[in-house]
């Protein structure tokens, strides 16, 4: 592994040269023609293999329904014209919920969605083109170790005790719970395919409760130890759903391949090196996901709250007390597409949302379409890119170029306003909104860190 370094790249040659010097894999095209191409997801069409990654703004009103932030940044996004969009995480569960502020859709707010998907769609139609509707998948979630409800006192919901997440005080949910929170996915997905959603992902990434479930080695029971029995929650899961809703319904899942976390903690790492990735259970689970009536997946990796972001998303600077990684960003990226890879040949034609993209700026896009013309994945997905620049894909379709001054700078500062429990947004790109607020939320914190 090289070292770490910022973003400093003026040229597509000199991000080739990098590229090469470090030994990586990754492909480089000019043509960036397979980025507008359209794409098949279940029974719906993409108009093209652009895709907004869930980006969630922990900005909701008290009840889940959309709030004025919501509907602005949904808005933006879809004007932005990306063929996909991937909505943020929805909890299934009040209990389940990050913060106070997660969506959360329900029987009595569910007219709140619907008329904020009528005004997405128009929105993406009114600046991309009559035909251009995007497909619009719902994020459905428990947050389990990551479990805030209320206030600022964290309420975690574990599969397993993990000594070095944890410290052993956590609940630890029991089979009963899991057996019934199938149910709860599953009124959820019905909820989202009432009000207009085209599908519903069923989340399993970033350490959360469904994604730690499938590396809960240490459980007993049903839910735990073996293979079968770790990913059991996700396939019955999955299985219920499809039923419920149909077969004109998207069942899509975002997860997990590589958590960069030990055994007997970690999924699809090897049991004696943390850092080298182990394909088998990853692969046996997207073939798992297909056969069970899935229509779209995304990988990720990693998690977010802990001391190896860079295996999520590479970046520039980390939020405060994160180190500065072992290795390249151009290196991460590598790690995170050839994740992709692995599970896009895995999962045949079925497609699959990449990851990974922000950190190269304006050249995003001739790397995402090498991917997309060579097979490694069937759209090019865009997070913190969103944020910083929901256009993007429309500048790429009637420019032909993203604009340098655009890009996100992956600064973390987006990821640093939730770290402090605030509603979050690019505070550089967008920074009359929210530079007021990372100032607002971090001061907060420094104070109630103080106090505790």
């Amino acid at each position: 592994m090289a070292a770490h370094e910022k973003f400093n790249f003026k040229t597509l040659d000199e991000v080739r040269a990098k590229a090469k010097e470090l030994g990586t894999d990754l492909s480089f095209s000019e043509d960036l023609s397979p980025l507008f191409q359209p794409r098949k997801v279940g029974r719906c069409t993409a108009p093209n293999s652009m895709a907004v990654l869930p980006m969630e703004g922990c900005d909701s009103e008290t009840d889940g329904s959309p709030s004025e932030l919501v509907e602005r940044r949904y808005l933006r996004f879809a004007s932005g014209g990306a063929g996909l969009l991937w909505w943020e995480a929805c909890a299934v569960v009040p209990e389940g919920r990050a913060n106070e502020l997660q969506m959360m859709l329900t029987a009595s707010n569910r007219s709140k969605f619907a008329a904020l998907l009528k005004k997405t769609n128009a929105a993406a139609a009114d600046k991309n083109g009559a035909d251009h509707r995007p497909v619009n998948i719902l994020q459905l979630t428990h947050s389990g170790r990551y479990s805030r409800p209320e206030g600022h006192i964290a309420r975690p919901l574990v599969p397993q005790h993990d000594p070095i997440l944890g410290k052993g005080d956590e609940v630890i949910v029991t089979d009963e719970y899991l057996d019934a929170l199938t149910e709860r996915y599953v009124q959820s997905a019905l909820l989202a395919k009432e009000v207009g959603f085209d599908g519903v992902d069923i989340k399993s990434c970033h350490r959360y409760l469904l994604s730690e479930l499938l590396a809960s080695h240490t459980r007993e029971g049903k839910y735990g130890g073996s293979f079968e029995n770790r990913s059991r929650f996700l396939r019955q899961t999955v299985q219920a759903v499809r039923k419920a809703v149909g077969d004109d319904f998207i069942v899509a899942c975002r997860f997990n391949v590589f958590d960069a976390h030990p055994y007997p903690y970690g999924f699809g790492c090897d049991k004696e090196d943390m850092w080298k990735f182990d394909p088998t259970e990853p692969a046996a689970l997207v073939k798992m996901l297909v056969e069970n009536g899935v229509d779209l997946l995304s990988n990720s990796g990693g998690n977010p709250y802990y001391i190896y972001p860079q295996v999520t998303r590479p970046f520039d600077k980390s939020s405060y007390g994160i180190p500065t990684p072992q290795e390249h960003p151009l290196e991460s990226m590598a790690r995170l597409f050839s994740f992709t890879r692995t599970v896009q040949k895995a999962a045949g034609d079925i497609p699959v949302v990449g990851n990974g993209y922000t950190w190269l700026r304006q050249f995003l896009p001739y790397v995402g379409a090498a991917n997309l013309a060579d097979g490694s994945c069937s759209f090019v997905g865009l997070g913190r890119e969103s944020f910083a620049y929901p256009d993007a894909p429309h500048d790429l379709m009637t420019k032909g170029a993203m604009d340098p001054q655009k890009c996100c700078v992956t600064c973390s500062m987006c990821t640093q306003i939730m770290r402090d429990h605030g509603r979050t947004g690019c505070v550089i790109k967008d920074g009359a909104l929210y530079a007021p607020l990372f100032k607002q939320y971090n001061a907060e914190a420094v104070v109630r860190e103080h106090r505790t």
